[in-house]
């Protein structure tokens, strides 16, 4: 019997569109063909935005598109207590700091900085990385901030953490990178920064409750959009900090609008929903996606 186990790992923020069509579709698929399981995970951490109502539109979309998961659906707000376990973990090992910066002083310093002439460094995704604090805020500031318990977010020493490695981390990609990385690749935690763990008003992150859901759910293949790649640095440095298994990693192309941009709930791209009230069917969303 195999034993690879995919997964599908929605956020219920906004409507589901192609894009997201074609990653569920595309893991359903890869189980299929192995013999594996397919799993539904409900990542609903920012509780704001993910509301009961767009969770159950999200779950009609996907029974619409003949999709079956294996278990019942793992909700992230229902795991809290597993993400503050892996930051506690990482804590002990003098891993975690709390971080006082706000958004909008973190703003003006960079502008500051900037009207230098020089450039502030940003992550693979654009956000400038968190500087060191004591540039910023004074002792007696941050003195202050942590006497009064002041709100914070909880980041990882990243520099520190790449030194316990003792060296380089890498990840198995079946799939292609922005510059057609495939096979054996080496991880680059180190363009991230010092990584939020944990938000003021949100016990968890992405990158952290990912790899801790991925273990606990035993995926062996993550199979998700290339605009993720370089987020697997994060995820191994995090894997490997908590002694959690390293899956198969498979980025894959990104559905796009007639534009070129990729298909986005911010940017109200057409849904599943608006496709089936105007009469498409799933077998032509597969037709259209290349997955019959």
């Amino acid at each position: 019997m195999s034993s690879t186990v995919f997964r599908f790992a929605p956020s219920p923020n906004g409507y589901l569109h192609l894009g997201h069509a074609y990653s569920a579709l595309l893991n359903f698929k890869m189980a299929q063909e192995t013999g594996g399981k397919f799993l539904l995970r409900i990542e609903d951490i920012d509780q704001a935005r993910c509301t009961p109502q767009l969770q159950q539109h999200m779950l009609e979309d996907l029974e619409w598109l003949g999709l079956e998961w294996d278990q019942p659906p793992r909700k992230q707000s229902e795991h809290f207590d597993a993400y503050h376990d892996a930051i506690e973990q990482l804590e002990g090992i003098g891993l975690v700091y709390r971080a006082y910066l706000t958004r909008a002083q973190l703003k003006a310093f960079i502008s500051t900085f900037e009207q230098t002439g020089r450039s502030w460094p940003r992550d693979p995704d654009g956000a400038p990385l968190y500087p060191e604090e004591s540039v910023v805020l004074d002792e007696a500031a941050r003195a202050r901030y942590q006497r009064e318990d002041a709100p914070c977010t909880r980041r990882l020493h990243m520099d520190t953490a790449i030194r316990m490695l003792g060296g380089p981390l890498q990840w198995n990609e079946q799939g292609k990178g922005p510059q057609g990385e495939t096979g054996a690749l080496t991880a680059h935690p180190e363009f991230w920064g010092d990584v939020v763990l944990a938000r003021k008003d949100t016990p968890t992150s992405y990158h952290l409750s990912v790899v801790v859901d991925d273990a606990l759910q035993g995926v062996t293949h993550v199979v998700r959009g290339a605009d993720l790649f370089h987020a697997t640095s994060v995820h191994r440095i995090l894997q490997n900090l908590l002694g959690l298994p390293d899956p198969v990693y498979h980025h894959h192309k990104l559905i796009k609008d007639s534009e070129g941009y990729k298909l986005s709930k911010s940017q109200r791209s057409l849904s599943l929903r608006e496709l089936r009230a105007q009469g498409v069917t799933p077998t032509q969303i597969r037709e259209q996606l290349g997955l019959c």
